[in-house]
Parts: C-alpha cells; sequence; structure tokens
C-alpha cells in the first residue's frame, strides 16, 4: 500500500515507530511540510538526512527509509520556527519524489508489521529483553520504570523499536535498525548492538573505577600533606623542602613567565618537593628553576628614538664612520614609525682597531640598552651557543642564553665578537647552529638544549664582528647586513688622534691638559713612520709611550710640561719603524709606479722591467701570488700581440729575456690590479720609451688588452697622494668610486680614466718629438 505524503528531513535524529518526540522545524521547506499536513490528515513522512550540516537536501542526500508519523502538537516560535510533537506510527520507504516546492512531497510505501510468532522469535525477544535490563543497569542512565514498561510489551516489532529508541547509539546503527523489516533480523541486530554496548560500558566502569583510586589516592596523599603541615606549625617546626617549593611557587607567580614556561616551572617544583633532599638530581633541578626564573622573558628597556641624540652620541665617540653612522640612524627612524620591527642583524667587517666593538657600545649608548659581548673565536663546539641537555653532569644553557640572562634584559644590544673565526669538529657545527639566532624569521623561537623552552630574541639587536668576509659560512653571511668599515685613512688617523686618543691617554696616564702636547704634524709622522695598519690601535700604543716618558720627566721633575714637535718625535719614539715606498717621479725606462691594497691600507709599488738578451724567458720576483703572476703573463701577451704597433720585431720574445722584479720582496703581493702596471713597464722596457714621471696607475688587463675595474680604490688614491702623485690612471668603470675620496684630496689629483691598454700605453709613455 503506497501513500503520497509530505517529507520532512530530520538532521541528526531518527523517529522509531510507537515513539512521541518532540522536534524543533526552522527551514522554509520543512515548515511548508508541516503546513501542509496540518491541513490535510496530519500525517507526515520523516527520513533521515545522511548528512546533518547539509541546508538544502536532495534525494540523494536522504535515506530511502523512514517513519509514517502523525502530528499530535504544533507550537510557533519566536524567529519563525515551529515545534511539533510526532508520534511514529510505521516504517515506509520512499518510491518516488513528486516535487521539490515549495516542499518535498513523495509517495511513500507502507512496510506492514508482520505479527508472526514463533519458538525462536520468543527466544530472541526474551535475549532482546535480558539483554537490554543488564545494559540498564550498567549505563544507569535509562529510569528504571522503562525496563517495567518494555517488559510487559508482547508484540515482537513493537518491542525491538521501543528498545532503539531508548539506547544511546550511532545514528547509522540505529538507522539499519530501523531498515530491518524483518523481525527476526531486526530482533538478532539488536541483541548484537547491545552485547557490543555492554562490553562498552564494562571497559568505561573500570576506566572510572581506575580514575576514582588514583583521585582517592591523591586526595589521600594531599590530606595527609596538609596533617603534616599542620603538626609542623602546632610545633613551631617547617620542612624546608616544603618551605623551599612555596617559596619558588611564588617566585614563579611574581615573575610573569610565559604560559608554557610556567607550567614546566611548576612541575619541577613538584618534582623537587617530591624528592629526598640528599638526592643528587635535586640540584639539577634547582639550578633549572634558577635559570627559568633568571631569564628576562618579559622585561626590557625603552629605547630612546631620539635620532639627534643618537647622532651627537655617535660623533662623540667616533670620527669619519659615515656610512656606519646613517645606517643606525635610519633604524632609529623606522623605529619611531613602526613600533614593532624586528632587531636588525648588523655585520661589521673591517681590519683591526678600526672600531667595530666600540661603535657597538656606541650604539648600545645611543639607543639607551644593555650591552653583552661574547666571543666567538675559536669556538668549535655547538653546544656553545644552544646549551648542553640536562642529562649531562654539569650542563649549563649555552652562551646565548648566558648573554640574555648577563644583560637582564629581552632587548639588549648583543655583540657577537669574531664571527670569522668560528671553527667546528667532531662536537657539531657552531656556525650552523646560529643560523637560527641570527635569522629573523626564526629567532622568536630559540631553542636551547637546556632551557627546553622557546625564548624570544626577536628584539634583541645583534651586531657581529670579523676581520674578513670571505671566512664567514655562507648561509650565516646571508642573513645578515653586511657594513665594510675599510680602515682610516691618514687623515681620519691624525684627527682621531687628536680628538679622542691623545686626551683618553693624558687622563689615563694622569696627566693635565697643559702638560701635554702633540702637534699635528708630529701625529702625522706617527702614523706615517712609527704605525703600519688600517685601524688606530698601533697609534694609541705610541701616544701611550710618549704619555708614560711624560709622566717620567714630569715626576722626576725634569720639566713641568712637554711639546712634542716633528722634530723632537724621535727623542720619545726612538727611530722610525716604516717607510712607504715612494714614486718614482722622474722619466725612467722600464719602472712604473703601480698601487695596491693592503689590510693596512694602500701602498704604491715600484714595478721594474730589465730586458736581456736570451730565449724568451719571463722571470718574476718580489714574493708575487699566483693572480699577479698570471697578470703579467697576460700582459706579456698582450705586448706580443701589439709587436708592430710599438715598433718591436716580430720574434723579439725569441731573442730576448724579460725579469720583471716588484721592491720590498719579503712582504708578500698579490691581485690582479697591477696588470696595466706591469704591462707598461714591459712595454717602456722593450720600446725604450720612459714612462711619465709624477704617474701612477692600478687597473686589470686582459689578453685582449681590456683594462677590468679593480678594488680599494679609496686607499690607492690616498697612498698615491701621500706619495706626492698628481696623475692617476684608473679603470673607467672604477668612476663611481671616486665618491669617496675625500674632496680636498680630489681636487688636487688629476684622474685618467681608460678603457683600453692602448690608451694606457698612450697616456704612460712618454711621446717622442715628431
Amino acid at each position: 500500500m503506497s501513500r503520497i505524503l509530505p517529507l520532512l528531513p530530520l538532521r541528526g535524529v531518527i523517529v522509531f515507530p510507537y515513539t512521541v518526540i518532540h522536534l524543533d522545524v526552522g527551514r522554509e521547506r520543512s515548515v511548508s511540510a508541516i503546513e501542509e499536513a496540518m491541513l490535510r490528515d496530519r500525517v507526515i513522512f520523516l527520513a533521515m538526512q545522511k548528512e546533518a550540516q547539509d541546508d538544502d537536501p536532495g534525494e540523494d542526500d536522504i535515506y530511502t527509509t523512514g517513519t509514517i508519523a502523525e502530528i499530535k502538537q504544533l507550537l510557533k516560535l519566536p524567529g519563525g520556527t515551529i515545534r511539533i510533537l510526532v508520534e511514529g506510527i510505521r516504517r515506509g520507504k520512499i518510491r518516488e519524489y513528486l516535487s521539490y516546492d515549495p516542499f518535498l512531497k513523495v509517495e511513500v510505501e507502507e512496510a506492514p508489521e508482520p505479527a508472526e510468532t514463533s519458538s525462536e522469535i520468543e527466544a530472541l525477544m526474551r535475549c532482546l529483553i535480558d539483554e537490554f535490563e543488564t545494559y540498564v543497569k550498567m549505563s544507569k542512565r535509562i529510569p528504571p520504570e522503562t525496563v517495567v514498561a518494555v517488559v510487559s510489551l508482547e508484540e515482537p516489532g513493537r518491542l525491538a523499536d521501543v528498545v532503539a529508541s531508548h539506547l544511546n547509539l550511532k545514528l547509522t546503527d540505529k538507522q539499519a535498525v530501523l531498515e530491518a523489516v524483518d523481525i527476526k533480523e531486526r530482533l538478532n541486530l539488536l541483541c548484537e548492538i547491545l552485547a557490543k554496548e555492554k562490553e562498552i560500558l564494562e571497559l568505561e566502569r573500570k576506566i572510572n573505577l581506575r580514575v576514582r583510586k588514583q583521585m582517592e589516592k591523591t586526595q589521600k596523599e594531599y590530606y595527609l600533606r596538609e596533617q603534616i603541615k599542620a603538626i609542623q606549625k602546632e610545633l613551631g617546626e617547617k620542612d624546608e623542602r616544603v618551605a623551599e617549593a612555596e617559596e619558588l611557587r611564588q617566585k614563579i607567580e611574581a615573575a610573569r613567565l610565559p604560559k608554557d614556561v610556567r607550567e614546566r616551572a611548576l612541575k619541577e617544583v613538584e618534582r623537587l618537593e617530591k624528592m629526598p633532599p640528599m638526592v643528587a638530581e635535586t640540584t639539577v633541578v634547582r639550578n633549572y628553576l634558577d635559570w627559568l626564573l633568571s631569564l628576562p622573558w618579559n622585561k626590557q628597556t625603552r629605547d630612546r628614538l631620539d635620532v639627534k641624540v643618537a647622532e651627537r652620541i655617535l660623533d662623540e665617540d667616533h670620527y669619519g664612520l659615515k656610512e656606519v653612522k646613517d645606517r643606525i640612524l635610519e633604524y632609529l627612524a623606522i623605529r619611531q614609525l613602526a613600533k614593532k620591527m624586528k632587531g636588525p642583524i648588523i655585520c661589521f667587517v673591517g681590519p683591526p682597531g678600526v672600531g667595530k666593538t666600540s661603535l657597538a657600545k656606541s650604539i648600545a649608548r645611543a639607543l639607551q640598552r644593555k650591552f653583552v659581548r661574547i666571543s666567538l673565536g675559536g669556538v668549535r663546539d655547538e653546544a656553545e651557543i644552544r646549551g648542553h641537555r640536562r642529562t649531562y653532569v654539569g650542563a649549563l644553557p649555552g652562551r646565548i642564553i648566558q648573554g640574555m640572562k648577563q644583560a637582564g634584559t629581552r632587548n639588549p644590544v648583543f655583540l657577537l665578537d669574531e664571527i670569522d673565526k668560528l671553527s667546528s669538529d667532531f662536537r657539531g657545527d657552531p656556525a650552523s647552529a646560529l643560523l637560527e639566532v641570527l635569522d629573523p624569521e626564526q629567532n622568536h623561537m630559540f631553542s636551547d638544549h637546556y632551557i627546553e623552552a622557546p625564548f624570544d630574541l626577536s628584539r634583541v639587536m645583534f651586531i657581529t664582528t670579523a676581520n674578513v668576509e670571505y671566512s664567514i659560512p655562507r648561509p650565516l653571511l646571508d642573513r645578515m647586513e653586511v657594513i665594510r668599515i675599510p680602515g682610516y685613512t691618514e687623515e681620519e688617523k691624525v684627527k682621531i688622534a687628536a680628538l679622542h686618543l691623545l686626551p683618553k691617554q693624558i687622563k689615563e696616564h694622569g696627566l693635565k691638559k697643559d702638560q701635554l702636547e702633540i702637534s699635528e704634524n708630529a701625529l702625522r709622522r706617527i702614523v706615517r713612520e712609527y704605525t703600519r695598519e688600517a685601524g688606530v690601535r698601533n697609534l694609541e700604543r705610541q701616544i701611550a709611550t710618549i704619555c708614560r716618558k711624560t709622566a717620567r720627566d714630569i715626576v722626576s721633575g725634569k720639566t713641568k710640561a712637554v711639546r712634542i714637535t716633528a722634530g723632537n718625535l724621535e727623542e720619545y719614539l726612538g727611530i722610525p719603524r716604516y717607510r712607504h715606498t715612494e714614486a718614482f717621479q722622474n722619466e725612467v725606462v722600464g719602472v712604473a709606479n703601480g698601487l695596491a691594497w693592503t689590510e693596512v691600507g694602500g701602498e704604491v709599488l715600484n714595478v721594474e722591467v730589465s730586458v736581456m738578451k736570451g730565449k724568451g724567458n719571463l722571470t718574476l720576483t718580489g714574493k708575487l701570488g699566483d693572480v699577479m703572476k698570471e697578470s703579467a703573463y697576460a700582459g706579456f701577451s698582450y705586448i706580443r700581440s701589439r709587436a708592430d704597433t710599438l715598433g718591436l720585431e716580430a720574434d723579439f720574445h725569441e731573442k730576448h729575456d724579460l725579469h720583471i722584479h716588484v721592491p720590498e720582496g719579503a712582504i708578500p703581493k698579490d691581485g690582479p690590479s697591477a696588470g696595466i702596471t706591469m704591462a707598461t713597464a714591459m712595454a717602456s722596457a722593450l720600446t725604450g720609451v720612459p714612462v711619465k714621471g709624477n704617474l701612477a696607475m692600478t687597473g686589470e688587463i686582459t689578453l685582449r688588452g681590456r683594462v677590468l675595474p679593480v678594488g680599494g680604490i679609496k686607499e690607492k688614491v690616498l697612498a698615491a697622494h701621500r706619495a706626492g702623485v698628481k696623475n692617476i690612471i684608473l679603470p673607467r668603470e672604477n668612476e663611481k668610486n671616486l665618491e669617496d675620496i675625500p674632496a680636498n684630496i680630489r681636487r688636487k689629483l688629476n684622474f685618467i680614466l681608460v678603457e683600453h691598454m692602448d690608451e694606457v700605453l698612450k697616456e704612460a709613455l712618454v711621446r717622442k718629438e715628431e
């Protein structure tokens, strides 16, 4: 028998025949279906959706088997929702969907309830009742009077449906019971489901019993501890462990630690409280808690973001270094605009003594931040950076965490000195461990093996220093902003000595300002003849020597004040230790002035070439490096290719030997920048045409005679100026580097920019009068 009925899709609920249930209906299509049923005979078909979240289910989204039900009551609620009371009548199966709007209308085939009875069905009914009674006793969620009502049922189908409606089952299991039209199948299915549910309830009971026992044990321990405390209080005694634990808990609460760190600390306090006092591990736990509480998890200083004040402080502490100062002032300006900027990671690269470390201290002073310094020279153990695990005897945090404890704030200026001198061995690679520290994307969660909790390093301003860039590991260098400090010029050294070093040494040696005076010419002579360095450390030592001798003369009554001039300097410092190579000012055949860069500044190189009868050998002397030798061979090949232009015989190289020598043979020399100098000297020696005096040059040469750019232009030009050279030949591509040279020196020199060796020879060799 089939009927045409409105369909009400159910979400997360199943209605069985013979059961009464309240349903809240709010969907527009469902409300229309209820209204249609009320207008007719109050009968509606209820079927469950496969997905409860689906607001507009179709044919494939609704189970075909459901329940034909009668609407007993209807109540309209605020907001357009309807509450209905329905009673299931019998099962039904959807044969066809007849319409979809304004509600779902379906043709339903009624499933008759068979009234057959047999001894097997009777046995299944008894089995189901027994299982249900046991289930009710174990679950204690179903009232006992329900069992009385169920036992009194004699119809097998009705019994199965009423039992199924009272069980707390998965919806898929309930749907399977609803779809079981055959009485035997339905009773069998319910008996199996109840057997499984009993097993689950038994497991739940065992788990609850275990939990209850544990709770009782904990409560008992708590009660006994409270009793001990009460007894000790009455006796006027106090347990040291309990007192220590309470004190630690108070410190943890006062420290305002991050949530995960706080939980870890409290857990360690509980462990400490339960340990016997003589156990060695108590010291480990105590030390760990001390470290956790001493770290600046939330403490930080307020930055002084006044750009003008910072500029004044940097100028007070350091002369020159414009690029470095500009970078710091830019950082302060950005911090005024962006409050949550990540700390920059800056790497100062430069020779010893140029002020890299003292510059970091000045930055901390300008920002009003704490300053921390650690030296990485010779560090070869990864644990130095990341710390040791607490399982090791004498374990400690790494030097980064130690530095943060020393700073006492989470935003110090942190100097990592000598980062280019890191080592690695079988104990790990500390450079790799530093990657996390110096990566702005990772260091907000820095993990130390000892602390075992993420520490935020993102507010730290890391500054690293190195003497040379090539020995810094590439991945580490990639995470840093490199600022090169090439070294001070002679003029800068004289100014630094007058403004900073001399007043400092006078004060340190207990002298007064009017007791020692050093003239500017004397300072310049100290820089030129008594020191050879890029920085100012040796210059400071020489000034300290003068101060010591002055103090001795004053104390012995020999004099009341000393004035040092260029004339009497040797009385205090002895004979000069260094001399700078002087440039050839006269026109000489086979000799050219080259310019070289060294770690202590620029130098003039005199390249000499002699031509002798021989078999075409090229001899190089003067402790030249491989690159410099290759430049000489390239220059010689270029001259051979230009033999006709230079007026040389085509086979001149088979009849003559060339000897190239660069004086001061004890000093190693290397680099490509002497290429055009050696080629010019060879051309002069072979042609007999002298090289112009008062001329110096630098540039790399190729086989085809192109002149390539070189580095260290500033230092080379200053060396040429110091040697009295007026004309300088430079590669055209180095024109942009002339901006680095002080304007007062640049105006005194004549720069000749070239692109090819032909231009060099045209400018360098003395032209024959026609």
